[in-house]
């Protein structure tokens, strides 16, 4: 299929959250342009962008999905993101991708948290937007109310382009308030439109709403203010390209509305993609495309140009247990061609290129090569992940992919069947490569294998998926916590370990003194034996059999921290003594010393940033405090408060969803680990009565069952 041209492409990531309509729109800007035959749906699992059978079965969607079509001789390149709160994060990788966006809004729900922070995704970009408020033909549909939210929540400078006629089952057309003409859609739902008249009844919001758009665009360069002053109003010439200005650069954001799943308004939608959006070209002048050279660290700036060295970024990657891996690539200068070798700049490898393809959801189009400008999809590369660059070797640079934050959840997970672990291991790191907000490892302490993700139904999805793929069914639990335990006094004792069972015996006789060290100290070894009490050979051994004891604390089996240890004493017998006897003899001291030390529980502790809005504050500080924090700080933010704390990582593992409902999805947080703090005492005696309940007999600490 032959190439468009950058000044002939529009790349336009759809945003929304949940629910809003965005596959269906997508669905049915395709079939407005004839690049299917039957307009896809959501609701009889025809959609062309939610194709996953997770997606099919939960009716969201889960994954960015692409997909072309030509319109007016413009290739439009669509993106269709996800926007339930779990699924977020991803947007972040697939925007670098896109040059414009269409915000839709719902007229049932209006502006809801999670289009809002999509919103703000699409403002730290420099993206420039058109809105679109969907629904029009449903039951308490409200044109307005998305309006007033729009310029609640995204910005003062909503432009209304457009006038829905009638409302719910009424709903029947649109008035154009550029052209101040009446569009009136057939009834056959194939999206044409008669232009008549406005209706006397709306002549008068018509002239309102006319009058405010004329003036915003006016206002946002100051040639169209200068004439509108002059002459009162603007030529239709002139608000076409303060429209565009006004979008690009201006901070405008025009409105228009419409039915995607009746095909109501679709057309129009597609004309403003092209009117107000910008080409590769366009985005280019506004926003350079700027890079590192790998070596130097210089700033490099390339032009959207064929001829240019070539520049593409991996934004996605789709792993198909039977088609293999498809790398999904947007080129921002250069041609990319099948069967040529190119450069990884962010591994410092060479890949070959084999088969281009072009992505209308999960149909694959064949593509003998991708110019400037363009998305398309590579297949089987092999060293190649999401957020590398491609590039010429001769000429290499290094783009900017997205930061995303860090998993807010983690369960532990297990095989349902014996021996299947390194399935699980083989299956969740190919996964991996496709869900680049997952986090998998193994804990050190407690040997559980840890998925960590945007939330649970995140990580529930991600378990489908290696089942249904990699063939490995496994189950989530809530992980352990890695408590550990150290001393708070200076203690000393013998450990002295004598066997005498006829022939060579055993002797090991080691005096340990322990201490502790500061939060953090980790552990120190001393030697202070004078005059060959302990031969120099044994020494190496009672520092092991120290080390040994220090796995299985004497409160609850934890791993001991934070301890000093130092032998000074002992003796030997020149025939029985060995490196196992003085190993045995360290470890019964310790174990003894601990026990004199006051010995105490620690628990590992986060710090916790938290971004809420103004009017949950109060609620998400008690919070909070209720989870055992301690809050550092507030500081004010353009988009809330943010709120510093150390919580314990116990009371972090279900925080998500109580964040979420205190702030109506508004809220958000990161966190990492910060060090280890004194377990109360009320609940350390809990705690360790647990632990004892999984122990040997339920008496001593040692191994776990």
């Amino acid at each position: 299929m032959k190439n468009a041209e950058s000044k002939e492409t529009r790349n336009i990531a759809i945003l929304s959250h949940g629910s809003a309509g965005k596959s269906s729109l997508a669905d049915a800007m395709l079939f407005a342009g004839g690049a299917v035959a039957a307009r896809g749906s959501v609701d009889t699992d025809t959609s062309v962008f939610m194709h996953e059978p997770e997606e099919i079965a939960r009716k969201i969607t889960i994954t960015s999905s692409f997909g072309f079509v030509d319109w007016k001789g413009v290739r439009i390149n669509l993106i269709d993101t996800p926007g339930y709160i779990n699924f977020l994060e991803e947007i972040k990788g697939t925007l670098r991708a896109a040059d414009g966006a269409i915000v839709i809004v719902s007229a049932l729900s209006g502006v809801k948290a999670e289009t809002e922070k999509i919103y703000k995704f699409a403002c730290d970009y420099e993206i420039p937007r058109i809105a679109f408020v969907s629904k029009l033909d449903k039951e308490r549909a409200d044109f307005f109310r998305a309006i007033g939210d729009m310029e609640k929540y995204f910005c003062k400078n909503a432009l209304v382009l457009q006038l829905p006629i009638g409302i719910e089952d009424s709903f029947r057309g649109v008035i154009d308030l550029i052209k101040m003409k009446a569009l009136f859609f057939t009834a056959d739902e194939s999206g044409k439109t008669e232009e008549k008249d406005i209706p006397g009844t709306m002549q008068q919001d018509a002239s309102l709403y006319r009058k405010k758009l004329v003036e915003q665009i006016a206002e946002s360069e100051d040639s169209l203010l200068e004439k509108y002053l002059e002459k009162g109003d603007l030529s239709q010439e002139d608000l076409i390209a303060g429209l565009k200005h006004g979008t690009l650069v201006g901070g405008l954001l025009p409105v228009l509305c419409g039915s995607p799943v009746k095909n109501m308004g679709i057309q129009q939608l597609m004309d403003a993609v092209i009117t107000c959006l910008p080409s590769p070209v366009e985005r280019a002048g506004i926003v350079a495309i700027k890079g590192t050279d790998p070596k130097s660290g210089a700033e490099i700036t390339r032009k959207p140009l064929p001829e240019e060295p070539l520049a593409a970024l991996v934004v996605k990657t789709i792993i198909d247990p039977f088609a293999g891996k498809l790398s999904v690539v947007r080129v921002y200068s250069g041609t990319l061609k099948s069967d040529h070798a190119v450069y990884n700049s962010t591994r410092q490898v060479k890949e070959k290129i084999g088969t281009l393809f072009l992505l209308q959801g999960k149909k694959q189009v064949a593509a003998q090569s991708l110019a400037a400008g363009q998305i398309g999809a590579i297949a089987k590369m092999k060293e190649t992940s999401t957020g590398d660059t491609l590039c010429a070797e001769a000429q290499p640079i290094l783009l900017e992919f997205a930061k995303f934050i860090d998993p807010v959840m983690s369960f532990a997970i297990e095989p349902r069947s014996r021996g299947d672990e390194d399935k699980v291991s083989i299956g969740i790191h190919k996964l991996l490569d496709e869900d680049t907000t997952l986090r998998f490892t193994v804990d050190d302490q407690t040997k559980e294998m840890i998925l960590s993700g945007m939330g649970q139904v995140h990580l529930e999805v991600t378990l489908e998926k290696l089942k249904r793929k990699f063939g490995v069914d496994v189950k989530m639990k809530t992980p352990k916590v890695p408590y550990k335990e150290t001393i708070r006094a200076r203690a000393s004792a013998q450990g002295k370990y004598k066997k005498q069972s006829g022939g060579h015996g055993q002797y090991g006789d080691a005096w340990i003194e322990i201490e502790p060290l500061p939060r953090g100290g980790g552990f120190e070894f001393v030697d202070k034996i004078v005059g060959g009490v302990i031969p120099r050979q044994y020494i190496p051994a009672v520092e092991k059999g120290v080390l040994e004891a220090m796995h299985e604390g004497a409160l609850a089996g934890y791993p001991m921290v934070d301890v000093r240890v130092t032998v000074f004493d002992g003796s030997y017998h020149t025939v029985d003594s060995s490196e196992m006897a003085f190993k045995v003899a360290a470890s019964m001291g310790f174990k003894k010393a601990v026990e004199a030390a006051r010995p105490v529980l620690l628990e590992p502790t986060m710090s916790v940033e938290v971004v809420a809005p103004d009017d949950a504050l109060g609620a998400v500080i008690g919070e909070l405090n209720s989870r055992r924090g301690k809050v550092l700080g507030v500081v004010p933010q353009a988009n809330g408060q943010a709120i510093k704390a150390l919580v314990p990582m116990s009371e972090m593992l279900s925080y998500a969803p109580s964040l979420n409902s205190l702030t109506s999805g508004r809220g958000m947080y990161t966190m990492e680990f910060y060090g280890f703090e004194d377990v109360p005492s009320h609940l350390a005696q809990k705690i360790i009565t647990e632990r004892s309940a999984h122990l040997h007999g339920g008496n001593h600490p040692q191994k776990e069952k």
